[in-house]
């Protein structure tokens, strides 16, 4: 069964491209790797220093914590964030992905 997670956080202003970086890095390895069960997106709000990450994952293992990359990305969350990561659960009510 597929659960969804949705993670919102707030970076020092100085840090905000840093960790755009490292979420590039993180998709950059994921673009190889291609582990299944994982649908992920992450995005840089307008106010240039709030981000937003979902993942809907299937099963019960993360396949992100594998992912040396991600890894990199979580290890120093906590020194780029003025307001640190609220994770939260949700269940997905709709969803539309337009033609190729």
């Amino acid at each position: 069964m597929a659960h969804t997670v949705i993670v919102r956080y707030t970076t020092r202003p100085d840090r905000a491209d840093e960790n755009e970086r490292l979420i590039r890095e993180v998709f950059a390895e994921l673009a190889v790797s291609r582990p299944p069960g994982l649908d992920y997106a992450a995005f840089r709000l307008e106010d240039g220093v709030s981000f937003v990450h979902l993942a809907t994952i299937e099963g019960d293992q993360n396949p992100l914590t594998s992912v040396p990359a991600f890894r990199a990305f979580v290890s120093g969350i906590g020194d780029r964030c003025v307001e640190p990561p609220v994770s939260t659960g949700g269940s997905q009510v709709g969803g539309y992905r337009g033609g190729d």
